[in-house]
């Protein structure tokens, strides 16, 4: 009897122990260049406080985010077709499609309520893990319920639709109902400056500001209109009334100092604003140059220079270029 007991005990024993599972690994959900044409906006709010922290203890995050922003440089770029990818393999949960893109700022608030991930598909990866892909384009869902899909595969397209003011993918990874940074493995709320295993297969890079495009204009721009691609032939002559270098950044902390320069033809400098960050600003927009000159403008090259100082770093300078025949 004793020997039946302690047979069945083992039994029960081996019956409860599973074999560890181990937590997925998440590609890139978007067909981009981090870093480059696609920047991480907004990271999981890692405080569980009525404050915000990013896991690297940053700004970039507001209270309450569960998610990871991925967002593109302008409106151009959405229009042109960015691609959401399935970041592992898993099963289409479900899905929404039809809404417009639109700002949030255009719409209000209450016309997004109840759905404010905009267009999105929601991935089942087994073992309690979903991902959800949000705010995608009208039209550009390429899936169904029930679909099979692997690594890699087109989801749908980066949009503006639901509760956004920017054009961005919001990539949320939850295991059994909790919110996950892909970035540590910690679930939302664990703390920043906590060193968990991340997610991302290959790793990511945290970045914590980064110039987002820059461009000339021949009057004053306006921070909208250039995120809009209005500028982008712009096409300086002697007889423009202006010429002006901006400049369209993200994560621009408190304390840092933007050293923004028009330079001529013959290398002086016609133009310079200099200016230092009073408090942070999840994006921010700057311009520097003149009206024309009484005799109009120099024929030849055309410099733009920006450099961003923060602390004891020197900062690396950036420079575009734009000719007058």
């Amino acid at each position: 009897m004793a020997r039946w007991v302690l047979a069945f005990m083992a039994l029960l024993i081996a019956s409860t122990i599973r074999p560890a599972i181990a937590d997925p690994a998440f590609a890139l959900p978007a067909a981009c260049a981090l870093g480059k044409d696609c920047f991480v906006q907004n990271y999981v709010d890692m405080d569980a406080t009525p404050a915000a922290a990013d896991f690297s203890c940053g700004g970039l995050t507001y209270d309450g985010h569960k998610g990871t922003d991925i967002r593109l440089t302008n409106y151009v770029a959405m229009e042109q077709g960015v691609n959401v990818l399935a970041a592992a393999p898993g099963t289409v949960l479900r899905l929404r499609d039809g809404m417009d893109d639109v700002s949030v700022r255009d719409t209000g608030a209450d016309a997004v309520k109840d759905r404010m991930a905009g267009n999105s598909v929601i991935v089942d990866h087994g073992d309690g893990w979903v991902t959800q892909y949000a705010h995608l384009k009208k039209g550009s869902i390429s899936v169904v319920p029930g679909q099979q899909v692997a690594t890699g595969d087109r989801l749908g397209q980066i949009g503006l639709s639901g509760h956004t003011e920017f054009p961005h993918l919001h990539f949320e990874v939850r295991h059994k109902d909790q919110s996950v940074d892909p970035f540590t493995g910690d679930e939302m709320g664990a703390g920043c400056g906590v060193t968990g295993e991340a997610l991302w297969q290959p790793a990511l890079t945290y970045q914590p500001s980064g110039l987002l495009t820059l461009g000339f204009s021949t009057e004053k721009p306006d921070a909208e209109a250039a995120r809009h691609g209005a500028y982008d032939a712009a096409m300086p002559t002697a007889e423009s009334g202006a010429l002006v270098f901006w400049a369209d950044f993200f994560g621009l902390q408190q304390g840092d100092e933007l050293v923004q320069q028009l330079v001529g033809p013959d290398g002086a400098i016609l133009s310079e604003n200099r200016q230092t960050a009073v408090k942070s600003k999840v994006q921010f927009f700057s311009f520097v140059g003149l009206k024309k000159p009484g005799a109009g403008w120099r024929p030849g090259t055309y410099r733009g220079t920006l450099r961003l100082l923060r602390g004891n770093a020197a900062g690396s300078k950036q420079t575009a270029e734009i000719s007058i025949p």
